[in-house]
Formats: structure tokens, sequence, C-alpha cells
């Protein structure tokens, strides 16, 4: 149905005409003042222009309401005739719709319908068009690249697998086979004078203990379970106490050696009855009495760091109590501090063989791997935090190994002229002379 007439716009409709009420054929009471009943019935025309001037109304639609919540709208676009500027249906918006992935933000001062897409945050996302907030993913959860789709986190570790940690572990394990080599040749050339200074029992001690220091650096490889987040700690306070409280009495051993030249009984029953043997058992019962307070206030456990990596959950080793921790690695460097400071002292003692000058180099490597270690564990997270670790374990290891034996090693091997009883005797005469 349709009607051919000119279009009168609403604003010319006479004031009379607005007063007039009336029923029409189908019974309605038609007002064009208000609307006076709830129920109402509207067709909707389109306007179609002809050259001649000529505007015809084209019913393309119709809207009815029976009540407040039940409307119908019956529309027929493809009856519709647009402009020829249009080239689809336009839509009655000020700004784009936002698709997944973005959410709308008003722009101030403008109509409710005027917003600006903003993407969503890492962690969050929108999964249909024109969402008002963005959904937060779940921990154990990440969004992709479209941030509209949470996807499920792998869990990982630093396992032997990786490229870092296989790194790590062939270091640990060549440093360990170098260590044993160096333990072997010692014990083979134990009657040899640069084995005998310093007391050799020491230095099989020291070398056993390092050798526990780089096998201790692969407990922090692999899948963490609660035996070893337990050990990895404990074992590493333990051993490296005992190597640097070996180290200590190594150059309290030196200082006696030197004083015994002088009168004094004392000083030659010290040394005789290897006093400075006593300082390791003492030295680590207050490290083992430090650990076991630690593991009965609150001992390492398994955490699930889900926040280091976007898309991965990682397995790591809590300290548990980081008072605790902190008290067995200030102990530890107090311990290292000792030992510098006791070897700096005795570096220019005119001992055969004094190895002091190593021993102060060596405690000096150590002490500035650990001191370094602190600020950068701080600054890491996951997986890399653990790398870290293990590296500072390395480093400080064979810092103490190289400082101290590898001179020695040379001297067995290379140049063993240096190491018997008429090098030792010619050495010991040109300095009376």
């Amino acid at each position: 149905m349709f009607s051919l007439f000119p279009i009168v716009p609403p604003l010319q409709l006479h004031p009379l005409l607005k007063k007039i009420q009336f029923t029409n054929s189908a019974g309605e009471d038609v007002s064009f003042h208000e609307m006076r009943h709830r129920v109402a019935h509207y067709d909707i025309h389109n306007i179609v222009k002809f050259p001649a001037g000529f505007r015809l109304l084209i019913k393309i639609g119709e809207f009815s309401s029976e009540s407040a919540h039940d409307q119908g709208l019956v529309l027929n676009e493809e009856m519709i005739e647009w402009p020829i500027a249009f080239k689809k249906t336009p839509q009655s918006l000020c700004s784009q719709r936002c698709g997944p992935g973005f959410r709308k933000m008003p722009q101030e001062g403008r109509a409710v319908c005027c917003y600006i897409c903003v993407i969503c945050p890492e962690r969050d996302i929108s999964n249909h068009t024109d969402a008002e907030q963005c959904i937060p993913c779940a921990d154990h959860e990440y969004t992709n690249m479209e941030r509209n789709r949470c996807l499920p986190k792998l869990v990982t570790f630093l396992a032997f697998e990786d490229a870092l940690g296989m790194a790590l572990a062939c270091v640990a394990l060549c440093f360990s086979v170098l260590t044993a080599a160096v333990l072997w040749v010692f014990v083979k050339h134990r009657d040899t004078p640069i084995v005998k200074a310093n007391n050799r029992t020491l230095s099989y001690i020291l070398l056993i203990t390092l050798l526990l220091c780089f096998l201790c650096s692969l407990l922090f490889l692999g899948r963490p379970n609660t035996a070893t987040c337990l050990l990895q700690q404990i074992t590493f306070g333990l051993v490296f106490t005992v190597a640097v409280s070996t180290v200590l009495a190594k150059t309290i051993t030196v200082i006696l050696a030197f004083k015994v030249t002088k009168p004094g009984r004392t000083i030659r029953q010290l040394l005789v009855s290897g006093a400075s043997n006593f300082i390791i058992p003492i030295c680590s019962l207050i490290q083992v009495a430090l650990c076991v307070i630690w593991l009965g206030i609150s001992p390492p456990f398994i955490e699930l760091d889900a926040h280091s990596e976007p898309d991965h959950i990682i397995l790591v080793c809590n300290k548990g109590s980081v008072t605790a921790f902190y008290c067995v690695l200030g102990y530890l460097g107090s311990l290292a501090l000792a030992s510098f400071t006791v070897a700096f002292l005795a570096r220019n003692l005119p001992d055969t063989f004094n190895e002091a000058k190593f021993l102060t180099f060596s405690m000096l490597v150590f002490c500035s791997v650990w001191v370094t270690f602190l600020p950068v564990y701080h600054s890491t997270k996951g997986k890399v935090m653990v790398a870290v670790e293990i590296f500072s374990i390395l480093a400080s290891s064979a810092g103490l190994l190289g400082c101290i034996f590898l001179p020695k090693y040379y001297i067995i091997l290379i140049k063993p002229d240096k190491n018997s009883l008429k090098a030792l005797k010619n050495q010991c005469s040109s300095r009376g002379s």
C-alpha cells in the first residue's frame, strides 16, 4: 500500500489540529496531542523521490506495542531505497563498534553513543562486541594475542633439558671432575713438600667440600619437590660453611707455622695438636643450629609462581622464613670476611710455600661473587632467579678451587723440580744468605 502526496513536516501542523480526537474505522481512539493508551501501532514508510519533484511513501515495515514488555518491530530492508551515496544501511552510531579484545570508553561531554575503543590490559579479555568492561583471566590462565580468550598456562621449571639448565649442569659436572682430579693428584703426591705445607688434611677436606659445592648446584635443577626444596638451601649453607671455615683454619695454620719459629711452647703445642682443625666443627655446628631453627620455624616449600611469566606457571622453591635464610647467609658472609681479613694480614709472612696470598685472593673472589649476588638475585624472578643462585655457587666454588689449588697443581705436574727437598734446601739457603 502506498500513497502519493506532498509531505508536511510535523512542525507545520496547525495548533487546532493538535487538539483533535476521534475514533478511526478500527475502533481505536486517536489523538494528535497525546497518546492516551499504551497500545500503539505505527506504519514505517520509506520516502522515494522522483525527478519530477514527487515523493512516494512506500510501507517497508511496522511497529506495534501491545504492552511495555511486548513490543514488535517488522522491517523489510530489501524494500528500502537508499540514495546513491549509501552503499549499505547506515548505522546510527557516533563511533565504530568495539570488537572482541576491546572495551568501550565513553568520551566526556559527548553523547552516550560516542566512545573510543581501548584494548584490554595484559591479563584481561573481552569476548563480545561493545564490551563495557574487560574480564580478568584466572591465575592459571593467560590471554591470547587478540585478548579475546583465556588459555591455560603451562607448568615449567629450570629443567636439565633446557638450554640454560643443560649449560649450568655441564659446568657443574666439569668442575666436579676437575676437583676430583686435583684431589687425586694431591693424594698421590701427599709426601711432597708442597702438599705437606699448610696441613694436607685441611687440603683434602677443602677439596672434598668443594666437590660437594659443585654437586649441590644440581639440586636446584629439575622439577622441585619437598625433598629437594629442603636440601637445596640446607646443603648449600652447610657445605659452604665447611669450605670457608677450612680456609680460615688453613690461614691460621700459616700463622702458627710462622710463630713456631720463635720461642714459646704454647704456639708449638697448638700447631702440633692441630688446634686449627677444631675451627671447622665449631663453625659448622653453629650453622647446623641456624639450619635447625630455620626448619623448625618455617622450612622451604614448593611454590607456584604464576606472575613472573605471562604464559607459564613456574615451579620454584620458596625460602620459607626469609629471616632465617638471611641469618644463614649472613653467618656465612661473616666467616668469609673473617677468613679474608686473617689471610690478608698473613699474606707477607716469610714461610716456605706460604699460601696466604692465594687464600687472600680466593676469599676476595668469594666475597665479590656473593656481594654481587644479592642485588642481582632480588631483581630477577622465576627460572632466572634460580639460575643466578646456581651461577653464584659455581663461581664462588671455582674461585676457591682456582686461587688455592691450581698454583700447587701447576708445580706438582709441570714444575716437579720445585717440589723436592733439594729445591726446598736451596730456597732456605738462599733466604738465609
